[in-house]
């Protein structure tokens, strides 16, 4: 039994996901932890509550929605596409507030007009908040995480600078942190003096052959995960990632970038003037950008309340373009967020690429505003 009682407007709730043609789902409170440890991120992996079955497989209270949702959606072969509802408990160690609490929200499945879909999902969420709290004005945050891409990508960092900066998208803390490493590199330390010297010449037989040499002598091979030239190629990757300088200019550009903030009607020419100025090519990102933006426009959508943040991103690791939070103006406690997932189901295992956007609605911060009123 529930140890905390389902929301009073949880009926309204239900008739307006049947009012938008979703089909309500759910899943089972003990989930699988692997997913969520590999794709959920950080900020929610270490406040998942973890057990283990009886054959030591490891598993958890069920943290979240949307990774439970789309493996039913891939176990029971459901065509695309398919919109999903929910409703019920999650569980995760929070900062304020019970660890144990309601959460609603959409999954849009499958949708091939991604700008469509994602300007459904924002009206879906605004459009259920102004019936839950009617009166009140809501705020919407939007970033873009494809736009973030681009911009990383286009500033020719290698590959696995991309990565890291890409992994910290919305984390301003994490990603101020990297950009001092590379306005400041710092070399590797701690190796074996042999090695970083061979490291240094280029000389990779020889270092290959001193790891071995190495790992043979210590034992270290019999229970090894990686061959020594598998170790040598790491090493050398990690060394040059630490010694990468991003030129000067393309680190103000990237720090100009993150500083835009301005209203979601006026952010299309912005993006399209900061490209143009800074010499990027950022045309895919920022046409699938318009395109959304045409969206909520011919939606019926009141952009005036919208503002796009060009740093912001949430703390889930599979997002991968449009991401949002709605707040009630002046307040900063989030209502309702969400964004786009593409990449989720084909890592959770779907055999074809399954577009998708969805967000969760924050009953329990729902209600205090509804007693607030």
């Amino acid at each position: 039994m529930p140890l905390i009682d389902m929301p009073a407007f949880a009926g309204d709730l239900l008739e307006e996901f049947e009012t938008r043609q979703t089909a309500r789902v759910n899943t089972p409170v003990i989930q699988p932890a692997e997913p969520f440890l590999d794709m959920a991120g950080e900020d929610l992996r270490r406040r998942i509550f973890l057990t283990e079955s009886e054959t030591g497989a490891s598993l958890c209270l069920r943290p979240e929605f949307t990774i439970p949702v789309c493996l039913r959606h891939i176990e029971t072969a459901t065509g695309t596409p398919r919109r999903y509802s929910y409703l019920g408990e999650v569980f995760r160690q929070r900062r304020e507030g019970s660890h144990e609490f309601y959460q609603a929200g959409i999954e849009d499945l499958g949708e091939s007009d991604t700008a469509a879909a994602d300007a459904r999902a924002i009206g879906d969420a605004m459009g259920i908040l102004g019936r839950l709290i009617p009166g009140r004005t809501l705020a919407l945050t939007l970033g873009d995480q494809a736009v973030f891409e681009a911009v990383v990508k286009a500033l020719g960092l290698p590959l696995g600078w991309q990565k890291r900066l890409i992994h910290a998208f919305g984390d301003m803390a994490h990603l101020e942190a990297l950009l001092d490493r590379l306005a400041r590199p710092q070399p590797v330390t701690g190796l074996d003096p042999q090695i970083a010297t061979l490291l240094a010449s280029g000389e990779e037989d020889e270092l290959v052959a001193r790891i071995d040499r190495t790992m043979q002598e210590t034992g270290y091979s019999t229970n090894a995960s990686r061959s020594p030239i598998e170790i040598a190629r790491r090493l050398k990757d990690k060394r040059a990632l630490a010694e990468t300088r991003l030129d000067g200019g393309a680190l103000l550009l990237l720090r100009e970038f993150l500083t835009l903030r301005l209203p979601l009607a006026d952010a299309s020419s912005a993006l399209a003037g900061f490209a143009d100025a800074a010499g990027l090519d950022l045309d895919p990102a920022l046409a699938r950008f318009d395109a959304r933006l045409a969206a909520l426009t011919e939606s019926g959508l009141d952009l005036s309340g919208m503002t796009y943040r060009a740093a912001f991103g949430r703390p889930l690791d599979y997002y991968t373009g449009l991401v949002f939070e709605v707040t009630e103006t002046g307040s900063s406690a989030v209502l309702a967020g969400g964004g786009r997932f593409d990449r989720l189901l084909t890592l959770l295992g779907a055999t074809d690429r399954i577009p998708a956007v969805g967000f969760a609605l924050w009953l329990d911060r729902i209600e205090q505003a509804r007693d607030q009123g």
